[in-house]
Parts: structure tokens; sequence; C-alpha cells
């Protein structure tokens, strides 16, 4: 019976293959060079075949490495994966939460010391950032995601339809009467909309309200809480998502002076691994987050869509 060589051995050989370098490899894993190499060596012997050609200054994969690397780095990313799930299980009064920039600074934040109060002894970590992260590689817990399509191989729970609907200050609220005054303001754009099929933004809107207007050119912003703060100090009229503009609406902050708005191809999304949503943490993390979002459904259901 083939006999596996110690994981001590693989982790080294996976790290020395991926760096081509003994001595980077020795540092990361905090070993000396002469220790890595041993562990090299022990792996070879088990093998019985080198991995690595060793030249003066670097190492090569021989073709035997190279056809072992894949599966070795593989395996460990996996066991990797197994460990971090099994401790997140085990440390149960840790919970963190990723979600996306905008939807953190105006709907996440503001509410959160409501969950942290109801949940003292959860320790909550949170992560505002757009880009696709590993469960297991970057120690998240939950992910809430906007976008049009589910995360395969994971729990997807829609939590929230965006919709959208022009909204401004106040003071810019009074010279509106009919929908065509919008033309009378400066437009914003939120360009964090644009990857969503069939969405072209204020030519979406003005389609569906059967006009048949361009709007003017205006300033652009590639995340829409920098949009939105730029219809909170008065800076134009913005097709502003519902999400992201509940708190400033209740406050009369910003004025939506039209019942019209638009459906976005698009929802809010609870992610995490399979079979962690029953977990404790995560399970109080969906009641509350469903009973925070009763309001903002109360104030969808007095809107009139347009799609």
């Amino acid at each position: 019976m083939d006999r596996l060589a110690p994981f001590t051995a693989l982790r080294a050989f996976e790290a020395a293959a991926r760096h081509l370098s003994f001595a980077d490899a020795a540092a990361e894993l905090n070993v000396t060079p002469a220790a890595l190499s041993f562990q090299i060596r022990s792996l070879e012997d088990h093998l019985g075949a080198p991995v690595f050609h060793r030249r003066n200054r670097a190492v090569d994969l021989t073709e035997i490495g190279t056809a072992l690397y894949p599966e070795v780095a593989e395996g460990l990313t996996t066991l990797n994966r197994a460990w971090s799930s099994a401790r997140r299980r085990v440390t149960a009064s840790n919970l963190t939460i990723t979600a996306g920039p905008a939807f953190t600074s105006k709907w996440l934040a503001p509410r959160m010391f409501t969950f942290a109060q109801a949940n003292p002894d959860l320790e909550l970590r949170f992560s505002a950032t757009l880009r696709i992260l590993d469960f297991a590689r970057d120690e998240i817990d939950v992910a809430i995601r906007f976008g049009m399509h589910e995360t395969p191989g994971q729990f997807n729970d829609v939590i929230l339809q965006e919709w959208v609907t022009p909204v401004m200050h106040p003071d810019l609220a009074k010279q509106i009467e009919a929908p065509d005054d919008l033309l009378s303001l400066p437009f914003i754009y939120d360009e964090s909309m644009n990857f969503l099929d069939d969405w072209t933004g204020w030519p979406t809107w003005f389609n569906a309200m059967g006009m048949d207007k361009t709007a003017k050119p205006g300033p652009q912003f590639s995340q829409a809480d920098h949009a939105t703060d730029l219809a909170l100090s008065g800076g134009g009229v913005l097709l502003g998502r519902a999400s992201l503009c509940e708190k400033a609406l209740e406050a009369g902050n910003l004025v939506a002076p039209f019942k019209q708005s638009i459906r976005l191809p698009g929802q809010y999304r609870l992610t995490c691994p399979m079979g962690m949503e029953a977990t404790p943490a995560i399970q109080r993390l969906r009641d509350w987050l469903s009973t925070e979002l009763e309001s903002l459904h109360a104030l969808t259901a007095t809107r009139e869509f347009l799609n």
C-alpha cells in the first residue's frame, strides 16, 4: 500500500512549488531553509523520485513535481476550508459579515447597533467590499450581495427586491409638480448598477413613464452611496435606490415626489456556505434582517411600479 508523505512534507512542497524558491517558502512557513529542504527530501523519499531540479540560485519542478503540484495545492486548499468551516462552527461567538460599501454605509451600519445590543455575546466584524470573497480563505461567515444571480453551491436567500425612484433635497422638491419639471434640475448618475441587464438608468425611467425626454449630462458615480450623498446635499435629482434612501426619506432629508418607481433586475441576497444558515449566529442575523426590512417592505407597498 502506498504511504502518503507526512503533512509537513506536503505543505513544504506546496509552498516551495508555488514560490519556486526554498528560501521564500521557508520564510512563509516560518522554518529554516535547511528544515524545509529536509521536508522536501522526505517527500521525495516517500515518492521515490525527485520533485525539484536544484540549481545554484533557484529550483524548478521536475515532470513528476509539475504533475504533483496542482493536486497537492487543491488538497491543502480543501483541507484549510474544511478546518476554517469547522472552526467557525466551534467559535459561534464570532460573526463576520461582508456587504457592499454602499449598503454597509447607508443601510447596515445605521441599524447594526440594534443587533449588537440584542446579541452582546457575538463579536461582530464587517468587511465592506464588492470583491467576491472566499468564505473559508477570508474567514467570512455570511455575505449580503446585490445582483441578478445566485451564488452556485451556496445557501442563497433573497431578502430584498431593490427599486429606484427620483429623489432630491426638499428644497429642490418645491420646484417639482410634474415629471417634466425634473428637466430643470441637475441630474446625478449612479453607475454602480450599469452591470444589470437592460438597465440604462434615467432613460429607463423616462421610457417607463412614456416620456420622450433625454436626461441632461451630470456627475457620474461608481459608488451608489456617493451619488446618494450628493442628492442629500442638494446637488441634483437621483434615481435613488430604496435601500440606500429609506432612512433619508423617512427623516425628510430626501423627497420622492412621484410614486412611480422601477424595480431593478437584481436582488439583495444573504449568502453563506450551505448548512451554515441554521447556525445560531446566522439564524439570529436572518431573523433580525427580516424584522429590520419590514419598514422598507412597507415603503415598497406604497409605490406604483412601472415594470
